[in-house]
């Protein structure tokens, strides 16, 4: 019997790694020239008077839409690949047995890198619940995988440095650390609808065992499928940015959301809720507000409110909570994060 020989899959995987090479030199140029352009744009080739409202929010658009889809898509690209070692079979796995306390803070940080949206919360749940994983880590995850939102962490990070973004996670992991806790502490767990109870746990999924093109691979559609999706609220969300920062009085926004308006971490918490949006949508309005004298406690209490208690999420989450355990999560959350805006404002 004649063994036919095997094709090696080398010349692909070398192709792969030049095309990601290429990519990366292609982002760093890019990177470099975006602003220098846009500046060229509006006041070289439009002719534009330097000190014109309109010539400062055009500045802003043409400058900030480059920049952000840039990062985002860098970094989306870079925090997947971190995803493919953790899928959520594996994420269960390593909270299954894990104690609140160190099982709080673990399933947070998991819940940064661990693919999750507002449609995947149900499932998500109720695989926690089968796996044996008490309910308040099982809340640290569910408040940390939608809140600490990489679009978010991107932008913040291009658009106010390290230490905002480092301050954003930190937040982030905070409110999800405690307030997973404290429901934890509270043994809910009779408010859990009771068919959630019943569903018997499936056969271990086998983990799969990818290669580095496969991760790359993966990186890319995440890359392609994410801006797809996000990038006309992005240009959306910085025309309205650009907007403010050229047409907005800065002393009507400090009045309203500076640091002397001491309801207004509350007001902006409670103003968020019912809206919807992601995190793209709402990191330039925010910058823009905070240009023009919001202070950045308060602004980012609004974008956290927005963004982790979508009325959406409750409608979804209300399959397998009872009103009650539901009004506590949201109750919880939100009370964790008005206080974070206030502490934002007094470090700040």
């Amino acid at each position: 019997m004649t063994t036919l020989p095997q094709l090696s899959n080398k010349p692909t995987a070398h192709k792969t790694y030049w095309l990601v090479a290429l990519g990366a030199l292609a982002w760093i140029i890019a990177y470099q020239i975006y602003e220098p352009l846009a500046e060229w744009l509006v006041y070289g080739a439009f002719r534009l008077p330097e000190d014109s409202r309109l010539s400062e929010s055009l500045a802003f658009f043409l400058a900030d839409v480059p920049k952000i889809l840039l990062l985002l898509s860098g970094m989306i690209f870079i925090i997947s690949i971190i995803r493919t070692f953790f899928s959520p079979e594996r994420t269960r796995a390593l909270l299954g047995g894990k104690r609140e306390g160190i099982g709080n803070v673990l399933a947070a940080a998991l819940g940064i890198v661990t693919p999750f949206c507002s449609c995947s919360a149900v499932p998500l749940f109720i695989g926690f619940v089968e796996a044996g994983i008490p309910l308040g880590v099982t809340f640290s995850f569910l408040i940390a995988a939608p809140t600490i939102n990489e679009v978010a962490l991107v932008m913040l990070f291009g658009l106010f440095g390290w230490r905002i973004a480092a301050l954003y996670i930190a937040s982030g992991l905070t409110i999800a650390i405690i307030a997973g806790y404290i429901i934890g502490q509270f043994k809910l767990e009779r408010f859990v609808e009771d068919f959630v109870w019943k569903i018997q746990s499936s056969a271990d999924a086998t983990i799969e065992k990818l290669t580095w093109e496969n991760r790359i691979e993966r990186a890319w559609g995440a890359v392609r499928e994410i801006v797809s999706k996000v990038w006309i609220y992005i240009v959306v969300a910085i025309a309205i940015g650009a907007g403010i920062h050229g047409y907005v009085p800065q002393d009507a926004l400090v009045g309203i959301m500076g640091k002397q308006a001491w309801w207004s971490v509350p007001v902006a918490v409670l103003i968020g809720i019912p809206l919807y949006s992601n995190a793209a949508g709402m990191i330039p309005i925010v910058s823009a507000l905070i240009e023009k004298g919001a202070s950045l406690g308060t602004a980012l209490a609004f974008m956290m409110s927005v963004v982790a208690l979508s009325l959406p999420e409750a409608i979804i989450l209300r399959r397998v909570l009872k009103p009650q355990l539901l009004i506590v999560f949201f109750s919880v959350i939100g009370i964790a994060i008005i206080l974070t805006g206030y502490l934002f404002n007094w470090i700040m």
